[in-house]
């Protein structure tokens, strides 16, 4: 489960991370990430989820929510401080096994991230670092 703490909820945030973040799609997800640079937000990142009806129906996108949620919250501490993440189902993730979700996100996750040690303005920080 998600901590509350780190659940992203507000609209504005949802909107900033999909505008300004940093954009990686698979088949069964689509990451954007975010890592603003000024201040005034929480130093702990934090993630929201989108799973449209296209996904399927209401048990269908809730599982594909608990298994998204599970994931993300295994993968928290690899995240910059202050980061935004917004992880967008895609139909295909209702049929995909759990490790392929897992595989699909991780894949995602490497790609958003900055380069180490690379300064590249507003998304520079810690590098998500993807489980061999």
């Amino acid at each position: 489960m998600l901590p509350t703490v780190h659940r992203l909820t507000s609209p504005e945030h949802f909107r900033e991370a999909v505008r300004r973040g940093r954009r990686s799609g698979g088949p069964t997800v689509v990451v954007h990430l975010l890592v603003p640079a000024g201040g005034g937000l929480p130093h702990r990142p934090r993630a929201g989820f989108v799973v449209s009806k296209a996904v399927g129906n209401a048990v269908t996108r809730n599982l594909v929510k608990r298994r998204l949620r599970h994931l993300v919250a295994d993968r928290l501490e690899q995240l910059p401080p202050q980061a935004l993440l917004v992880v967008r189902a895609l139909p295909a993730s209702a049929t995909a096994a759990y490790a392929d979700l897992a595989h699909d996100l991780d894949r995602c996750l490497a790609k958003v991230a900055p380069a180490q040690g690379a300064s590249t303005g507003p998304a520079a920080s810690v590098p998500v670092v993807a489980p061999a």
